[in-house]
């Protein structure tokens, strides 16, 4: 098997820091709080077992996969992008 043609093919990627998981926590926040906003009617589904706090209010399980999945493309995009140009 050819090694050179499949490092070549690896992507580079960041190292796990501190500035990564701040990246992917703001992504996530932002997602939540278009979230908040764009979904029209929300709690339709099974509710959070918890009490939880202001900006989830309303939300159920269906709500908060969504939006965390939302949340984590647009970190992964964020970080690989700002990983590639050496910014982060």
């Amino acid at each position: 098997m050819n090694t050179g043609l499949t490092i070549a093919a690896t992507a580079l990627t960041s190292p796990w820091s501190i500035n990564v998981a701040i990246v992917m926590i703001a992504c996530n926040l932002f997602a939540i709080a278009i979230g908040r906003f764009a979904i029209k009617e929300r709690g339709v589904g099974p509710a959070l077992p918890l009490n939880v706090p202001g900006l989830f209010e309303g939300f159920g399980w269906a709500e908060l996969l969504a939006t965390a999945s939302f949340g984590h493309i647009l970190g992964a995009g964020i970080i690989l992008g700002l990983g590639g140009t050496g910014a982060l």
